[in-house]
């Protein structure tokens, strides 16, 4: 595809020729059918629109040095998109069918795959729904499965740049004991009023604190958070948290760099110890913070120089990068190799 402008590419949708769907009707789930139309028929009682009963995912595939396209950890994915279906109380997708799917779309769209060194992945969106018809509060019958994908750049238009970040304390995300650790769409519209205005006051993201206390840190907008703090990798550990394939990922590459990884409770007072911090995600991968604000109090936590990664985030990503594009060795097994 000499014609798209790798380089610049934003993190959006792009419209490629297929995608591929699955039905779950009368107990069971049909086989794949693959589509090139966007359009998904609806009911308009169907309970995805009427009751939240709605999950996704978010996975990427590389081309590598070498060639091969590689998928990261469709697994992993997989298990989540488990979790969360079965959290809201949906016919869950086999781990079979998730991955099947997923390497269809990318061998169907081949061409769309960047170039190895441009700076860019292919993104996979998997989506489930209660597409069967309700009015009563009261789970679907029947869902749809669907998997499409394109071509993304950088979520923060920065890169692997430092960006600022903002607290907020007059909304939350989630509840306690709520949907948080669920990849579904009502966390994401509960942080959309924060986010934007965040964006109109000059700040990329929002950090959002736990819901009952208001004391420790939660979701870093659309990511996980992390700090670095001396040889120690520390991330919230939390109900409500997502939880990020790639904070995971990040976690063992800390480990096998000899660090020590922390998952507990992180007051917002901490911040100002810390020696990097970061949001990590499919999208973002790592986004380093300059600093962050606390909207309330004004009160600024300043993180390293403000214009480069910190060193150990830096290693970190360079690692990460390397494995998903076949640089490094693969030794946990993470990627699949599309055939």
């Amino acid at each position: 595809m000499s014609e798209i402008d790798w380089k610049s590419l934003p993190f959006g949708y792009y419209k490629t020729d297929y995608n591929v769907r699955a039905y779950y009707k009368d107990g069971k789930w049909s086989e794949l059918d693959v589509h090139q139309d966007e359009i998904l028929p609806l009911h308009m009682a169907a309970t995805c629109l009427h009751y939240g009963q709605e999950a996704f995912e978010g996975l990427k595939a590389f081309r590598g040095k070498d060639g091969k396209i590689r998928m990261f950890r469709p697994d992993e994915n997989a298990k989540r998109l488990l979790l969360s279906a079965n959290g809201i109380l949906m016919q869950p997708v086999p781990t079979e069918l998730f991955i099947e799917a997923c390497k269809k779309v990318v061998k169907l769209n081949e061409k769309y795959i960047p170039p190895y060194g441009e700076g860019a992945s292919f993104y996979l969106r998997p989506l489930l729904i209660g597409s069967g018809a309700e009015v009563g509060v009261k789970p679907a019958k029947e869902y749809t499965f669907v998997v499409f994908g394109g071509p993304v750049g950088p979520y923060f238009k920065s890169g692997f740049k430092p960006v600022p970040m903002q607290i907020v304390k007059d909304y939350d995300r989630v509840a306690p004991l709520g949907t948080g650790l669920f990849k579904v769409g009502g966390n994401y519209a509960a942080s959309l009023r924060a986010s934007e205005r965040a964006h109109e006051e000059g700040y990329s993201t929002v950090l959002f604190l736990d819901a009952k206390e208001h004391k420790y840190i939660d979701e870093a907008g659309p990511a996980n958070f992390f700090a670095i703090k001396g040889n120690k990798y520390i991330t919230p550990d939390s109900n409500s948290i997502l939880r990020s394939i790639t904070n995971m990922s990040l976690q063992q590459i800390a480990k096998d760099m000899g660090m020590e990884v922390e998952r507990r409770p992180v007051a917002e007072e901490e911040l100002s110890t810390f020696d990097e911090i970061g949001a990590c995600g499919t999208a973002a991968v790592i986004s380093p913070i300059s600093k962050i604000v606390d909207r309330a109090t004004g009160h600024e936590f300043a993180v390293g120089n403000g214009t480069e990664a910190g060193p150990v985030s830096t290693k970190l990503y360079k690692a990460l990068r390397a494995i998903q594009e076949g640089e490094m060795e693969d030794k946990h097994g993470w990627n699949v190799i599309i055939d």
